[in-house]
C-alpha cells in the first residue's frame, strides 16, 4: 500500500507550509498513472495526520486522466486502459504529458486571531 508513504509525504509538505496554522483543508492532484486508491489515501492521510497541523483537515483529490504523445504520428490521445498505446496509430512509443502529477494544489488554513482585547473597532 504506497498510499501510507504518500500521506505522510504529503503531511510532511502541508505541516512545513502550515508553519504552525491548523490545516482544514488539503487539496491533491493525482494522476491516474499512479494508481492511487483514494480511498486508501484518504484512510491513510486521517492515520498520519494525527497530532500534526493537519489533523481533522478534508483531503480533497482530483484525479487527472493520462495522455500521451505519441514518437510515431505525432497524435496525443487519452490513455484510458493499459497497456497505453496511440489511438490513432497503435504505437506504443508515448511520450507521457498527463497522468503522472502528484502534487499539493492548495491548504485551507486557520489564521491565528491577533488581537489585544476589546470587541470592535475603536476599543
Amino acid at each position: 500500500m504506497h498510499e501510507l508513504s504518500i500521506a505522510g509525504a504529503l503531511v510532511e509538505i502541508v505541516s512545513r507550509h502550515a508553519a504552525g496554522r491548523r490545516v482544514t483543508r488539503v487539496e491533491v492532484r493525482v494522476g491516474r498513472l499512479r494508481q492511487v486508491v483514494p480511498s486508501a489515501l484518504e484512510f491513510a492521510f486521517e492515520l498520519v495526520a494525527r497530532d500534526t497541523p493537519a489533523e481533522g483537515a478534508e483531503l480533497v483529490l482530483e484525479q487527472i486522466g493520462a495522455a500521451g504523445i505519441c514518437r510515431a504520428c505525432g497524435s496525443e490521445s487519452e490513455l484510458d486502459a493499459f497497456p497505453l498505446a496511440c489511438a490513432a496509430c497503435g504505437g506504443w512509443e508515448l511520450d507521457i504529458v498527463r497522468g503522472e502529477e502528484l502534487t499539493v494544489d492548495s491548504l485551507v488554513l486557520e489564521e491565528p486571531l491577533l488581537t489585544t482585547g476589546g470587541t470592535g473597532y475603536g476599543d
